[in-house]
């Protein structure tokens, strides 16, 4: 029978007197996977897992959590934007956070509001992104590609207060949209705009020059007094860890964008925890091309950076995949993150070979569908051994599985990783909602610490995804192992129905990456009278190769079942994406009926 001993087990919650031999206890049924380091033992017998951790929870704030570090490591550097000429040390760093927070609060903002973050990678982004949340102010991440329909929806949607942005990058003319939207500015002096079309916006601050009604950056950075300052301490007592802090646009791919409301909570512990996944104890240097609006970005970086005192390094402002290679070299990164779509162009580099890659040990790999055959490509070709694939979405916060750095290829290359600490996770039959046996398909739920508060200001649309038992339904088809490791099959709504056979995308995209022709492909459904809908590849070939339908046709004959041969193949430069590098394939579909005349 079980022994008891006092003190020994406190680990396990049981308090001052534990059991200490679990294997005789069915009361504890075989869900749990450990973990800490990568799981050795299979436990799981259900398509139900708990990712239990020896590592509690933080229950800091995002402004706590970049004072520590500051606290921890004054002289490491913090942040390095290249192509702004712009260091800044965890200390620096933290003086101009404390200034421009002081300074938001002199402008009159407080605790609660909105303020809209729009551009893309610079400094400014990050320091606003931690002054912000000092000052308790709720940062709305807003895409900078976005046109001026898309900006009015999002700031109305979440009722914005102010704006930060730079005047113009590239052809987007951010001053010159916002003048669209509220003519009013031109008159108005700054800090006391009132907009017909967004009433709550009175306050608007630009990066980079001076502007009718607008602030200038250095005016936030002066407004601060001691008097200020001294607010900004005494709020530090008040704020409390569940604030929301962020709101993060979900990629509106289909209909408008959501706003997902993340707390302090929600977004340091996952930063933590993926952190402490990737082995991020040590001095770290990122190479950061991912855009800081998106979750992957703001959270995998800017959050990561003060959890964990790692050093942030901005090749350029806007995506550009050769000066990820010269940073790398450069910067001596240790790391490197990006999307499938971004490690494609730094594979697809004429003179890659040409750039010292030796410092790089890790890279995430994330954001859209991995194909296997690009994840050993960059293992074997750009040498980055300790590669991890991870998955998670928005209302996440966002990392919900991620791999160890030491997996086996297999696991890297065909599995999303494992469920991360404190998580729990079950898949389920998208009908009925009963549990699926163990490795058998269906909707992948999350419930934990990192499910967002809502999407703001819209109930009905949270009731749907979450539901009243606080599961979050991802929308995702997927399948468990028994060591708690992850298959990503594709998107529900992605899933091609095909005469009444159920064809995922995802699999016959990463069958085509093995075509030695073949740069990148997506497969979508294109409609069809008799089937309902047929299988489309869209392929991009790399440079000076040539190809035909029926090459690819007899390619996959033999190989993959029938009936998700591709009855069309068509043959294009480029795909349309989202300004965070997914591909919209509700759009690719439009073009391609259009392209094919259906």
């Amino acid at each position: 029978g079980p022994k008891w001993r006092p003190h020994q087990d406190q680990q396990f919650g049981l308090g001052r007197w534990g059991i200490c031999n679990f294997s005789s206890l069915s009361i504890f049924p075989p869900s749990a996977v450990h973990v800490d380091s990568p799981p050795t033992i299979p436990t799981l017998t259900t398509s139900y897992a708990h990712g239990t951790s020896s590592k509690s929870l933080l229950f800091s704030t995002v402004g706590g959590s970049l004072q520590a570090s500051a606290e921890r490591f004054p002289d490491r550097e913090a942040v390095v934007f290249l192509q702004e000429g712009v260091r800044k040390t965890f200390s620096q760093l933290q003086q101009d956070v404390e200034q421009a927070a002081a300074g938001l609060l002199a402008l009159g903002l407080k605790r609660g509001d909105r303020l809209g973050m729009w551009g893309p990678n610079t400094y400014e982004w990050v320091l606003f992104q931690f002054a912000s949340a000092k000052a308790g102010i709720i940062l709305v991440s807003v895409n900078p590609a976005y046109q001026v329909q898309e900006l009015e929806f999002a700031l109305r949607k979440v009722g914005c207060n102010a704006i930060v942005c730079p005047t113009q990058f590239k052809t987007q003319k951010y001053c010159d949209m916002l003048r669209q939207i509220c003519p009013e500015m031109d008159t108005a002096s700054p800090g006391s705009v009132k907009s017909a079309r967004l009433p709550d916006l009175h306050t608007v601050i630009v990066t980079d020059s001076r502007q009718p009604g607008m602030y200038h950056l250095e005016d936030v950075m002066q407004a601060g007094s001691s008097q200020h300052i001294q607010q900004l301490e005494e709020l530090q007592k008040k704020l409390s860890f569940d604030d929301p802090i962020n709101i993060q646009f979900t990629s509106g791919t289909t209909g408008n964008p959501k706003g997902a409301t993340l707390s302090h909570h929600n977004i340091v512990n996952n930063a933590y925890l993926i952190g402490m996944r990737l082995g991020y104890d040590w001095r770290v240097r990122v190479c950061l091309p991912v855009p800081l609006y998106h979750c992957f970005g703001s959270v995998g970086g800017g959050i990561v950076m003060a959890t964990h005192g790692i050093t942030l390094v901005s090749p350029s402002t806007g995506y550009d995949g050769r000066a990820n290679l010269a940073a790398i070299e450069s910067e001596r990164c240790t790391f490197v993150y990006g999307t499938p779509t971004m490690y494609i162009d730094m594979l697809g580099q004429p003179d890659l070979a040409k750039f010292d890659l030796s410092s790089v040990e890790g890279g995430i790999m994330a954001g859209s569908p991995c194909p296997p055959e690009i994840v050993k490509k960059v293992i074997s070709t750009m040498g980055i051994k300790e590669l991890v694939i991870a998955y998670g979405t928005t209302e996440n916060s966002p990392v919900t599985f991620c791999g160890f750095p030491t997996d086996n290829l297999e696991r890297k290359s065909e599995t999303v990783g494992c469920i991360t600490s404190h998580l729990e996770v079950k898949v389920v039959d998208p009908g009925s909602g009963q549990l699926m046996p163990l490795g058998i398909s269906g909707e992948l739920m999350i419930r934990g610490y990192c499910v967002m508060l809502e999407y703001w200001g819209d109930v009905a649309k949270t009731d749907e995804c979450i539901t009243k038992d606080r599961w979050y339904k991802t929308g995702d088809i997927a399948s468990l192992d028994k060591y708690g490791f992850c298959r990503i099959e594709g998107r529900i709504k992605d899933m091609i129905i095909r005469g009444g056979e159920n064809i995922y995308p995802a699999e016959i995209e990463q069958f085509l990456h093995t075509h030695p022709k073949v740069q990148e492909a997506q497969v979508i459904g294109i409609k069809d009278e008799r089937m309902g809908e047929e299988v489309c590849a869209c392929l991009k070939l790399k440079a000076g190769q040539d190809c035909s339908a029926e090459d690819i046709k007899a390619y996959c004959k033999g190989k993959i079942a029938h009936f998700k041969i591709p009855r069309y193949v068509t043959f294009v430069e480029g795909y349309p994406l989202t300004v965070s590098g997914k591909i919209q394939k509700n759009k690719l579909r439009e073009q391609t009926e259009k392209f094919l005349g259906l």
